[in-house]
């Protein structure tokens, strides 16, 4: 039996933040899509991820309709302090840049953009298997998948986003010998991420520097916090029991005008992480957003957010072409994002050298970092630089 073809404009491989956000903005702009994701929506729904959501993304939520929730339970935050030498200096991003964060869970945003989707009739089919891009070179790319009743299925489309993750398969499909560069950094650490009910230890976002390594304390709720250690990249949760965690934070935050409160914990995980941008984005009529281009250490809290800008410009893109057939927006995608993305890297990269104990660290080094962390708070343009990153530059 022929397998029957289904027709759409844009078809997007994964239902991440990228997937989502794009399918939604080109439904805005009255542009059919259909996304396809591997997971089912309640795992989607339940994948925990930390979220800091810069000014940008946040404003952009709420001026396309998916950020009733994130207005109503996200904890804005207008600084960070960074800890070393036992005390702490604050980050003021509302007097240095006007502007501020929001501490939002992924899943969260996730949850809101399926639901809105749904209401609006949006084509999201989960639990798919085998998906294969094809002819994504030619004027008439397809995609093969098998829907979750095990039936064989092909989406006819103009264009094709991949945003299916790190995991990805569609970033595969532009060649490496002749198109693609890929630019990579391992780090020689992990966290060790816990979720606990406990009280909050700071209203702001904690990054503390210490010879035993870096820590990072952040809130969820007003009754679920967040913390995260610098571990061994080799090490498992079953080596960290509950009190070697809170003796470990207590021993790396606690000091002048800071101590870690402790409760039960209900979650740990271990957060590989590294440096990751492909070079281009886009080869015929395949563009990849999200985590399928580019990843960034959690240390500069970018990840998600340049997922999103990576289809506030796609989508603008995609709706021009079709509009007038003017493909200009198209054809400069990965020249316009990445400027952007490799800022960010550079943002990441520095907080993680400036806040990590890198293995073998001698004392010069920790002297070091401590003398670089002193001279870039204590100085207005280097609070201004370190806001100015971390809020985020405005789109476009």
């Amino acid at each position: 039996m022929r397998t029957p073809t289904i027709r759409t404009r844009v078809g997007i491989v994964g239902a991440g933040p990228a997937g989502l956000m794009l399918s939604h903005l080109l439904h805005l702009r009255g542009i059919d899509s259909i996304v396809l994701e591997s997971r089912s929506r309640s795992d989607v729904e339940g994948t925990i991820r930390a979220g800091v959501l810069e000014q940008n993304t946040v404003d952009l939520m709420v001026e396309t309709g998916v950020g009733d929730r994130v207005k109503a339970e996200g904890l804005r935050h207008s600084g960070v302090e960074f800890r070393f030498a036992g005390r702490g200096r604050r980050i003021d991003f509302e007097e240095l840049t006007g502007r501020s964060v929001t501490v939002y869970p992924q899943h969260e945003v996730l949850t809101d953009l399926i639901a809105r989707r749904l209401d609006d009739d949006g084509d999201v089919r989960f639990e798919v298997s085998d998906v294969t891009v094809h002819d994504h070179q030619s004027d008439n790319p397809t995609i093969s998948f098998v829907d979750k009743d095990g039936s064989e299925q092909l989406i006819a489309c103009d264009l094709v986003a991949g945003c299916d993750g790190s995991r990805t398969g569609t970033r595969f499909l532009i060649p490496e010998a002749q198109v693609r560069t890929d630019h990579f950094r391992q780090y020689p650490f992990a966290w060790f991420g816990i979720l606990a009910e406990a009280p909050q230890t700071s209203e702001e976002l904690i990054y503390a520097h210490h010879e035993r390594g870096f820590a990072l304390c952040s809130t969820r709720t007003a009754d679920v916090q967040r913390h995260y250690l610098q571990v061994d990249p080799e090490d498992t949760v079953e080596q960290w029991s509950d009190d070697r965690i809170w003796d470990e934070l207590h021993k790396r935050v606690d000091g002048e005008g800071a101590e870690v409160r402790e409760g039960t914990i209900f979650s740990k995980s271990v957060l590989q992480f590294r440096s990751f941008v492909c070079e281009p984005l886009q080869h015929g009529r395949l563009f990849l957003a999200g985590d399928s281009a580019h990843t960034v250490p959690p240390t500069g809290a970018k990840g998600m957010n340049l997922a999103i800008a990576d289809v506030f410009v796609l989508s603008n893109a995609m709706a021009t072409y079709f509009e007038t057939r003017d493909d200009r927006g198209l054809v400069s995608y990965s020249e316009t994002v990445l400027p952007r993305i490799w800022r960010a890297q550079h943002f990441s990269y520095w907080m993680t050298s400036m806040l990590h104990t890198a293995p073998g660290a001698t004392n010069f080094d920790l002297r070091r970092q401590i003398a670089e962390l002193d001279t870039v708070t204590r100085s207005a343009a280097g609070r201004t630089l370190i806001a100015e990153n971390y809020v985020g530059v405005a789109f476009g």
